[in-house]
């Protein structure tokens, strides 16, 4: 066992130490890896950068109710009665003020990106004053809040960078008025910031929505009041109504996007992956060929087939690896953090999220260069093991 250790340690390092005398051919197959590498984990951390934009701000402890058969705000709608029952069930938590529960209208509004000029779908949401109470993540960074009765909307951070006409003090036309932007707020990353908010019993009238509401945010005493408080609603019959938690609401909306964007990834990433396998063939079949003699005179020493194959593999791997790194580099500091926004196509509006390169995507990046390596070198570390003694020794 020992000696066979040894015959992979002496060809391995024989091996390796070669590299540099086909630099051309190394090179082209670190940079096809690399390539494969940084699509592959760029295409997934855009999932993963929207998965978190509409998960990180969910609550175990916050309930979303809405008309039953609703799949999302937009389907949904509540008249006030439903909403000031709603508001007086077990379960809810309670300030001094009052219920801890907003009842919203959410509607779009056409606001031109920044970067592009196109018209898109922002999230124009009207909630009542225990929204703030609601969604305690949220803070004003500039300017104020809006005042309740009057035309003003405050912008979420992410809203007024990707968005154009969304700056502090701006007025904007939406509906049947025009509002002033009072305030941009941050809500730690959450969806809220891809949001613009004013005061639901201004919106209503302006988009004739007359005395309806779509949602009912809803901060319960804990999260095991959840059931107490879902079953009060359902088994009301002066309601038609369905309750989900927060966290559940966003992870439903992330399934369908993420399904694709995740499945576009891994195809573009296969297909870009059989030309760099190819690339890692065809340097390793170099590198047999260049080391014919070399392999015929260790053969001819005693040195067995296994080491000799493995040889192969690990330079062919080692090269895949350099571009895996490679690319896992250029994904993390080119797109780490990269905002932009798409639809959100559960509510038919943007979402304004930034790109996320964590070390999961990083890792297995890795080893799917390590994959390609492995699948790349195979073929020619088996044409090295077979290699005739006889006949490379010819070539001496």
């Amino acid at each position: 066992m020992f000696n066979w250790l040894s015959q992979v340690a002496t060809v391995t390092g024989l091996s390796l130490r070669t590299v540099g005398q086909r630099r051309g051919a190394s090179i082209a197959a670190v940079i096809g890896v690399a390539g494969v590498v940084a699509v592959f984990v760029t295409t997934l951390s855009i999932a993963e950068g929207f998965r978190r934009t509409l998960m990180s701000g969910a609550s175990p402890d916050t309930a979303i109710v809405l008309r039953s058969g609703s799949d999302s705000e937009m389907m949904s709608g509540l008249r006030r009665e439903a909403t000031s029952i709603i508001a007086e069930k077990p379960g809810l938590a309670r300030t001094a003020q009052g219920p801890v529960a907003s009842a919203e209208l959410y509607v779009v509004a056409d606001i031109p990106k920044r970067s592009t000029g196109t018209d898109a779908n922002v999230p124009l949401r009207g909630v009542q004053p225990a929204a703030f109470d609601v969604r305690s993540q949220v803070k004003i960074v500039q300017g104020r809040r809006f005042e309740p009765g009057r035309s003003e909307v405050i912008v979420g951070k992410a809203a007024s960078q990707e968005f154009a006409g969304l700056d502090l003090g701006s007025k904007l036309h939406f509906g049947q008025s025009e509002w002033t932007v009072v305030g941009i707020f941050t809500a730690g990353g959450s969806i809220a910031e891809s949001e613009i908010w004013c005061d639901v019993g201004v919106l209503q009238p302006a988009y004739r929505r007359g005395d309806t509401f779509q949602a009912v945010y809803a901060k319960l005493q804990s999260p095991q009041a959840f059931d107490e408080f879902k079953d009060n609603l359902t088994r009301d019959p002066r309601l038609d109504v369905k309750v989900i938690r927060e966290a559940d609401y966003y992870a439903e909306q992330t399934r369908a996007i993420n399904g694709i964007i995740t499945g576009l990834g891994y195809l573009i990433a296969s297909l870009m992956a059989v030309g760099a396998v190819f690339g890692a063939i065809n340097t390793m079949y170099t590198a047999v060929a260049s080391r014919t003699r070399e392999i015929a005179t260790l053969r001819a020493l005693g040195f067995r087939s296994g080491p000799v194959v493995i040889s192969v593999l690990a330079e062919s791997m080692l090269l895949a690896l350099a571009g895996g790194l490679l690319g896992a580099a250029i994904s993390y500091f080119a797109f780490n953090g990269y905002q932009t926004a798409t639809m959100n196509w559960s509510s038919f509006s943007q979402v304004a999220f930034s790109f996320a390169v964590t070390p999961r995507l990083l890792v297995n990046g890795l080893v799917y260069s390590l994959l390609m390596g492995l699948i790349g070198g195979l073929f020619p570390a088996i044409r090295a093991a077979r290699l005739p003694v006889a006949t490379a020794l010819r070539e001496l």
